[in-house]
C-alpha cells in the first residue's frame, strides 16, 4: 500500500512537472512567428491611393480602428478621429475579458518599424512580442501580396495624429494562455490580374476575410461544411443577437438568385446618396456589417467578389438575421 501511494504521488508530481512545462512554454516561447523584417516602406503616390483603397474599403482596417456610432444603422465611423481606436469588446457582448481595439494614428506608431507594423498586421505579433487576439483577421491578411501590405503601411503612416490609449487587455482563463499559440507565419500569395475576375475576386474576398463573420464558427473554428453559409452569432448587448448573413449561391436562403447587377446595388447604396445613416435605437433592427465602408469598393471589384461567391458550394442554411429578447429587469 506504501508503494502503492509513493508511486501515485511520483505520478501527480510528474502531471504537475509536465503542465507547468507547458505553461512556461506557451507563455515564454509562443508566439514564435520569427522576427520582423528589415524593411523600408517608401510612400509612393501609387502605394498611398491603393493602401487609402485597401485600408478604407477591403481589409477596412478604418472601420476597425475607429469609434463607430451605433446609434445609427450600420454603425459608421466617427470621421474626426479616423484611426484613434477605442472599441471595446468585454462581458457587455458575452467576450471573455476586455479588449480595446488600439490607436493606429502615427501617435501611436511612430515608435514602430515597417517591418514590425508587416509582422503584427500578418502573423499576429505585436512590437513587444506579444499575441494579438484574431479580432483582427491577420491570417487573412498574411495571405495577401506583400506590396498590397506594404500600400496600408504606407497609408496608415499618413493618417491625423490622435493621443489616445487604452488600458491593457485583460482576457479569461485559459484564453490569456491561449492566445499564445494563435499566431501563424505569414503566406503572401501574389496579387491576380484583375482581369482574371475569379481569382482576383477570391483575392479580395480574402482580404477582405468575409469568411470570418460568414462562416459559422463554434468556440473559433469554422463550422465544417457551412463556408460563407452564414449564421454566426454576434451579441452586441441589451439582449441583442445578430447573425451573418448567408452568401452562398443557394437560390433560397443565400444569394443564388441575386443578379450581378443587384449585387453591386446592395453595396453602392451606401456611397451613392440613396441611402444615408439613420438612428437606430436599442432593440431595433440594426446590422454590425460595415456597410458604409464596402459601399466604396469599386463596382468592378464587387463584380469580382460577386462572380467567386457563385463559384463557391451553395448550403442551405435559413437565417434569422436579428433577435431582440429584452433583458428581464
Amino acid at each position: 500500500m506504501k508503494k502503492l501511494k509513493k508511486w501515485m504521488a511520483y505520478i501527480v508530481i510528474f502531471i504537475v512537472l509536465i503542465a507547468i512545462s507547458a505553461v512556461s512554454y506557451v507563455t515564454h516561447a509562443l508566439p514564435n512567428v520569427g522576427q520582423p523584417e528589415n524593411i523600408k516602406v517608401e510612400a509612393t503616390p501609387k502605394r498611398l491611393a491603393r493602401g487609402k483603397y485597401l485600408a478604407n474599403h477591403v481589409a477596412v482596417c478604418i472601420d476597425c480602428h475607429s469609434t463607430r456610432k451605433w446609434d445609427q444603422f450600420g454603425g459608421p465611423i466617427d470621421t474626426a478621429i479616423i484611426g484613434a481606436g477605442g472599441e471595446k469588446f468585454d462581458e457587455r457582448i458575452s467576450f471573455p475579458g476586455a479588449v480595446y481595439v488600439p490607436n493606429i494614428t502615427p501617435t501611436n506608431l511612430k515608435s514602430w518599424t515597417d517591418g514590425e507594423l508587416y509582422r503584427a498586421i500578418t502573423t499576429g505579433v505585436k512590437k513587444d512580442g506579444s499575441a494579438i487576439f484574431p479580432i483582427m483577421p491577420y491570417v487573412a491578411f498574411g495571405k495577401m501580396d506583400r506590396e498590397d501590405i506594404f500600400s496600408i503601411i504606407a497609408y496608415i503612416r499618413t493618417l491625423k495624429p490622435h493621443a489616445s490609449s487604452f488600458p491593457k487587455r485583460k482576457l479569461d482563463f485559459p484564453l490569456n494562455l491561449l492566445v499564445n499559440t494563435m499566431p501563424q507565419k505569414a503566406m503572401p500569395a501574389k496579387i491576380p490580374a484583375e482581369s482574371d475576375t475569379l481569382k482576383y475576386g477570391k483575392y479580395l474576398i480574402e482580404a477582405a476575410a468575409c469568411s470570418e463573420c460568414h462562416t459559422k464558427a463554434v468556440q473559433g473554428k469554422p463550422v465544417v461544411g457551412m463556408d460563407y453559409a452564414g449564421g454566426n452569432e454576434y451579441n452586441i448587448g441589451g439582449g441583442t443577437t445578430i447573425r451573418s448573413a448567408n452568401i452562398t449561391p443557394d437560390r433560397i436562403s443565400g444569394i443564388g438568385a441575386w443578379t450581378k447587377e443587384q449585387f453591386i446595388a446592395r453595396f453602392k447604396q451606401y456611397t451613392n446618396g440613396s441611402m444615408k445613416p439613420y438612428p437606430v435605437k436599442q432593440g431595433e433592427f440594426q446590422t454590425i456589417m460595415p456597410w458604409w465602408r464596402y459601399g466604396g469598393m469599386k463596382e468592378s471589384d464587387l463584380a469580382a467578389v460577386y462572380t467567386y461567391l457563385k463559384t463557391v458550394k451553395p448550403v442551405s442554411n435559413k437565417v434569422v438575421k436579428f433577435e431582440n429578447k429584452p433583458l428581464a429587469k
